[in-house]
């Protein structure tokens, strides 16, 4: 990992909570969407934009490469990658999309973070170990859901919680495929493709069983552009620019910031009026969310590296 200097892990930090706050607000735009369209109409046009923004991105990144430092482009395995990727996406984005039009900004943005603990788990398929960490983050993660998705009153759980949550394995799956190839292609490329996908994917279902028209995209063009060039196009690019030569974890726990900006804009959004659904949670939603984000932050420390540690401060003892 590069070396880098305080100045520039500051700069990189700030970008990268900049890329949180664009991510955590585009849950407000992705629900304020469904006042003029259905959810394929809103995920195919935004995917389509935030395809076409990486565009340029893609010229002035190889533009700016040397000749001699540019690694060639499998082709073949950038498409597949891509394909895969933008299925898995696509899933991801409609299950949270459906969601959100049945629960609130804020809940959906933490329930949508446990990717991030369910990403190891689905690993174990795969083979990978998953640390004890993770399974004391599930715990924890288990008894926030309780509290922010189940009333007091029984133990039903919202229709819309569930399709978040199912978009949050979406995600988790869509995480270990790019894993698979992003070290294989261009990691940019490879995001411009499945983009594109989840975009065609979402367009042609609108046309099937919406009835998408020019006037709901004109009406609705403030969060759809904010979701397509913001969201999926800035976010990106800030993102890969951000964590370069940052710790990992770091990096990571910046970025699960989402989750709180989403609550947090949501409120807002709904008190200045730009959202119509009350965004407002209860002491024991808000205490669900706290544990939920408490599983989150828990997954992501680096228990290796703090066990080697306390090894040495031991021994030195």
């Amino acid at each position: 990992m590069t070396s880098l200097s305080n100045a520039q892990k500051l700069r990189n930090s700030l970008l990268l909570l900049i890329t949180a706050t664009i991510w955590g607000m585009a849950f407000v735009s992705q629900q304020a969407g469904m006042d003029y369209m259905g959810p394929l109409t809103f995920t195919g046009s935004r995917n389509i934009i935030g395809s076409l923004v990486l565009i340029p991105v893609i010229l002035i990144i190889r533009a700016k490469t040397p000749k001699a430092e540019r690694a060639p482009l499998p082709v073949k395995t950038t498409i597949i990658g891509g394909i895969c990727c933008g299925c898995a996406l696509t899933a991801g984005s409609l299950f949270q999309q459906y969601g959100l039009t049945m629960t609130t900004v804020g809940k959906g943005g933490f329930i949508t973070t446990l990717y991030i603990i369910i990403t190891p788990i689905l690993g174990l398929f795969f083979k990978r170990k998953a640390p004890k960490a993770v399974w004391v983050s599930v715990a924890l993660a288990v008894v926030g859901m309780y509290l922010l998705c189940v009333s007091g009153e029984g133990f039903s759980i919202s229709t819309g919680d569930l399709l978040v949550l199912a978009g949050s394995f979406a995600f988790a799956v869509h995480i270990l495929v790019i894993d698979k190839f992003s070290p294989l292609t261009d990691g940019v490329v490879l995001s411009c493709i499945q983009f594109f996908v989840c975009g065609v994917i979402g367009t042609v279902g609108a046309f099937v069983f919406e009835q998408p028209a020019w006037e709901q995209l004109v009406s609705g063009a403030i969060p759809v552009l904010y979701a397509g060039v913001l969201s999926c196009g800035v976010g990106y690019t800030l993102q890969i620019v951000g964590q370069k030569g940052l710790n990992p974890t770091a990096a990571a726990l910046i970025l699960s910031l989402e989750s709180v900006v989403a609550t947090i804009s949501g409120y807002i959004a709904y008190k200045i009026g730009f959202l119509k659904t009350d965004q407002s949670m209860t002491p024991r939603q808000i205490i669900g969310c706290a544990i939920v984000f408490a599983a989150v932050i828990l997954v992501q420390l680096p228990w290796d590296e703090i066990r080697k540690k306390l090894k040495a401060k031991k021994v030195s003892n």
